[in-house]
Parts: structure tokens; sequence; C-alpha cells
């Protein structure tokens, strides 16, 4: 019999359950065909042979009858034959006797040979001989038929086989497909989620635009105001100029009385000391204010401080950090505290930063901090490092922030609108322990604890000054000079403050004490805040002292002791705001000194 070849559909053709019905109804219809003559034949021998077994159950019951029949006639013969004897006993006994039982005898054999010889001409009839061949040829069809049984159910196996692989690949079709719809439902909801925060930030959009728009008229109104207020001004200052004009021509002079009785106030109330004095304690933009003692000591935290900074604005705020994971800022004017910032959990802040109404403040746990100062609201959040923050640095005009972390990253952050950007990302061999910003145009530039100074390009991302192993042990602390776009100081962990010369690339001063040691990677040193920048002062070792270097001589100048109980960690130098105050120092145990 000749078999069907199955044709496999292609790999890439994807198999549904329709093509495997079909399939399997094409297999049933040429494999369930060539069974149907087996079928009629075995039918049709199941017939032949119960007719055969009826015949030869008829035929033994017919040789069964004609043998009782024989074994009766036999016995009646045999009674005959005994009732004869009898009778001729008593004429002629011996010779009747023994000729009638041979005729019998013959006559009975001869009735044995024909039964025999009729059963076996019965057995050997046409009919029988047909019904043997047939069931020989019978025979052998079924041996053919069980042959091709075989086969067929070798290839019925096969189909099986072929069958089980259809079915599987049906189960990973369905699995694909099941996949398919979930990834389907999921992008689905993410559209959908998509959808959503778009309609929120078009909203967003929609109500920032609103309030540009209503602070750019606020804005307007106050230009206004300002330019009333400038003309006012500009009609005072012409008051004062013709009054100065007036004066200097002799007009308004007092009495020569009242000249003597006044010099004579002030010889008595003041010594050629006190006036000294008075003359060297200027602030603002008029001067710097050497520490003398301290004004307020306060307990500020409940564990070591990190890091100091007055506010950049010239208000009377300064603000502290801790690794008690706390922000502060107290009142220059009388010590109070003012504000209380907390993040990170329990995990330290390690620097702060405060100007324009912004709190800014970064530590361990891998994130950067903004506060409102006035509402007291965390308005930024800056997460992208992957370890710690070592520093941060608000941008002159408050729209930008640089951090530096301990995954040796430089990023800067745009904080001007509603959601924060990073913008660029600086990257090192060494982490960065501290940064400082000039002015937007300027450089920013780093310090870091491969003992190296770098300055980057804020526009471009590109590093355009390196000044590698400056000092032994790490850098500490960088400042630009006050009123100078080309000269930095550094502090570093070999104990020594440097100015350095951004264009020449060299050392131009060295600080230097034998009391003075940097024991830690948070130590400030700072310029004084005037426009010559004609001292600097840093805190060191572990007594608590404050070192002021003259710039121009580069000798100490003042070493203020016994206001801290331990080593000063951080220092800053303030404008003074309005009440003069210009100098506060932190240490390891967590306490702030303004000095006076």
């Amino acid at each position: 019999m000749r078999r069907r070849k199955y044709i496999r559909p292609p790999a890439a053709t994807p198999i549904i359950m329709e093509d495997v019905y079909n399939l399997i109804q094409e297999r049933n219809s040429y494999e369930t065909i060539p069974f149907l003559p087996i079928h009629a034949s075995n039918f049709f021998l199941s017939n032949l042979a119960d007719a055969l077994q009826t015949r030869c159950e008829s035929l033994e019951k017919q040789y069964y009858l004609e043998q009782q029949q024989l074994l009766v006639e036999a016995h009646q013969i045999e009674e005959a034959a005994q009732d004869h004897g009898t009778n001729t006993n008593d004429n002629d006994p011996s010779t009747a006797s023994s000729s009638e039982n041979t005729r019998l005898r013959v006559e009975v054999a001869q009735l044995h040979s024909g039964l025999k010889e009729k059963i076996k001409k019965e057995l050997h009839s046409t009919a029988a001989m047909e019904a043997r061949q047939a069931l020989d040829s019978l025979q052998e069809e079924k041996l053919a038929q069980e042959i091709t049984i075989s086969s067929l159910k070798m290839e019925l196996e096969r189909s099986n086989e072929i069958t089980t692989h259809l079915q599987t690949e049906l189960e990973n079709a369905k699995s694909l497909t099941r996949l398919s719809e979930k990834q389907f439902d999921g992008l689905k909801d993410a559209i959908r989620q998509l959808q959503v925060e778009n309609e929120e930030k078009t909203t967003l959009n929609e109500r920032l635009v609103e309030n540009a728009v209503a602070e750019k008229e606020k804005m307007a109104e106050q230009f206004n105001s300002m330019n009333d207020m400038v003309e006012k001004l500009q009609k005072e200052i012409s008051m004062l100029r013709s009054y100065n004009k007036k004066s200097e021509k002799g007009w308004f002079r007092l009495p020569n009385s009242q000249k003597e009785s006044k010099s004579t106030t002030a010889a008595k109330g003041t010594s050629a000391d006190d006036t000294a004095a008075a003359q060297a304690r200027k602030w603002g933009a008029f001067g710097a204010v050497l520490p003398s003692k301290p004004l307020y000591t306060i307990k500020a935290h409940r564990e070591d401080a990190s890091c100091v900074m007055y506010d950049g604005t010239n208000l009377n705020l300064v603000a502290t950090s801790s690794s008690d994971a706390t922000v502060r800022v107290w009142d220059t004017s009388n010590g109070q505290l003012q504000a209380t910032f907390s993040g990170g959990g329990s995990l330290p802040m390690t620097g702060v930063d405060m100007s324009g109404g912004l709190v800014t403040c970064c530590g361990a746990d891998k994130t950067c901090r903004v506060w409102q100062y006035k509402t007291k609201r965390l308005i930024h959040q800056l997460a992208g490092h992957s370890q710690k923050i070592t520093c941060v640095k608000l941008f002159p005009g408050e729209k930008n922030i640089v951090t530096g972390s301990a995954d040796r990253s430089i990023r800067i952050w745009d904080i001007s609108r509603h959601i924060y950007t990073q913008t660029t990302t600086f990257r090192h061999s060494s982490t960065a322990n501290c940064s400082d910003v000039f002015v937007e145009t300027q450089p920013v530039v780093t310090g870091h604890l491969d003992g190296g100074v770098r300055f980057w390009d804020v526009r471009s991302g590109d590093r355009v000054l390196d000044i590698p192993t400056l000092h032994e042990g790490g850098v500490t602390s960088v400042q630009w000079k006050p009123g100078s776009s080309h000269q930095v100081l550094t502090c570093g962990r070999d104990s020594t403050m440097k100015i350095i010369d951004v264009r020449t690339q060299s050392v131009v001063k060295t600080f230097r004490n034998s009391a003075l040691r940097i024991l830690s990677n948070n130590a400030r040193c700072s310029f004084s805040p005037d426009a010559a920048g004609k001292c600097v002062a840093c805190g060191g070792g572990d007594n608590g002292d404050v070192f002021v270097f003259d710039v121009a001589t580069a000798d100490l100048k003042k070493r203020l002791s016994s206001a801290h109980q331990s080593g000063v960690v951080g220092l800053a130098w303030g404008k003074g705001g309005t009440n003069g105050q210009q100098i506060a120092t932190v240490d390891k145990s967590g306490v702030l000194v303004l000095w006076a």
C-alpha cells in the first residue's frame, strides 16, 4: 500500500487550532481507509468459521447418531443370535450356532466398514475441500493483512509523534500569544500612564506659565517702583552733593568752642589703641573684621559638625550641618536658632550652603536637598550620584548647584524650574572633597583626594586646567579670591594653605605653622571678605585653635584659643550683614562659635 508523505509546514508559519484540526482529519482519512477491507475480510472469515463450526458440529452429531444406531442394531443382532442359538441348541447346537455367529459377525463388520467409508466420503466431500482451500487462502490473506497492520501501526506511531510535535508547537504558540497579550496590556498601561503624566505636566506647564506671567507682571511693577526709587535717590544725591559743596565753602561750620569741647571729649573717651582698633574693625563693603574673642558659643548639634556657611546674600544668618542628619540656621545677631532642616534618615550631612532664600545640603544618602528658607519646605531632592556626596555649592543667582561625590563625578544641576534637571557631569579618577564657584562665567574649581586641583568649564563640560599633587594627602578646601578671577586659596591634609595663580599655574603664597594640623577632609579655609583679601583663616588641630595669616607676608597674624575644646573642622568668613559679625567656626563636638 502506498503511504502518503506528510509535508511539515514551515517553522516561521504560525500554527493555529484550525490547521491542527485539518491535519488530524487528513491523517485519519488516509489512515482509516486501508483498514476497511481488513475489517470486511475479518467479518467474512468470522461468518465462514461460524458456518464451518456449525457444519462440523452437525456432522459429528450425525456420526454419533449413526454409531449409536449401529450399536443398537449390533446389540439387536447379538440378542437375535443368542435367541436363535438357544432355539437351535435343541436341534444342532454346535453347527448351527457357529455358522450363525460367523454370519452375524461378517454383517457387523460390513456395517462398520460401510459406516467408516460413508463418514470418510462425507469428510472428503467437495464442499469440505473447498472450505479448506478458502480457509487457507483466508489465512494467507490474514497474514498479509497483519503485515499491513504492523506497517500501518508504525505509520500511526510516526503520525502520533508528528501530532505530539504539533501540539508542543501549538502550546509554544499559545504561550507566546499570552506573553504578547501581557506585553500589549503592559504597553497600553504604560501609554495610559504616560498620557496621564502628559496631562499632568501640561496642566503644570500651564500653571507655571501663568505663574511666570504673574511673576513678570510683579517684576515689572517692582521695576517701576525701583525706577521711582532711583529717581528719588538721584534727587537726594544731588541734594547731598549741594550740601557737601556748601560745607566745603565754609557753610554750616560749628563754632570754635563747640569744636574744642568735642575734641576734648574724644580725647578723654578714647585712647590711641582704641582709635586704631576702631579703624581696623570695618565690615561689609568697607573691610574685614579680625576675630578677637567669642561673641556666642552655641551647642549647635548633638554630634560632630561638618560644615558652616554664611548666607550668600549678606543676611544675618549662618547655616551648619552635622553627622546628626540635620541642618540648622542661626541668627548671628543674638545666636538664636531660626530653623532646623532634617533629611537622609540617620545618615550624616557632609556639606551645606545658603543663599538667596535657599538652603542646600548634601550627605551620605547620595542625595542633595534644597529647601525654601521662608516656608521651610523641601523643593528639590537631587538624586543621581551612586555614592555619598562630599560637597555642595550654590551658583551666584541660585539657579544652579554643583555637587561632588565619592563616585568620582561632579554634577551641575538646574534648579530654576519646578522640576530640576542635571545639565553637566564631570568625571575624574579621584573623589572631589570641595568645590567653589566665583561667577557663572568662570570655571568651577574642585579639590580632590589625590591632592590635585581641577578647573571645569560649565558650558562645554571640559576640564580646562589640572594642577596635580598640589598638596600631599588630599585637598580639603578651595575658594576663589574675592574680586579676583585668577587666584584660588587651597587647604590640604599636609597642614598647609596655598594661594595659586591660575594664569601661571604656580603657587604664589604658602601658609604654615607648627601648631596648624589639618586632620579632616572637611577642614575649610577662607579669604577675608575685603576686596583685596588681605587675610586668610583656618582652623586645625585637636585643641580647637583658629589661625589667621597675613596674605602679604604669609606670617601668622592671630591665633585664637580656648573657644573650642575639640578640633575645628569648619570655618566661614562672611561679609558681616548689618551687625558686623563675620567669622563662624564649628568643631567635632558640634559647638558653633560666632566671633566678635
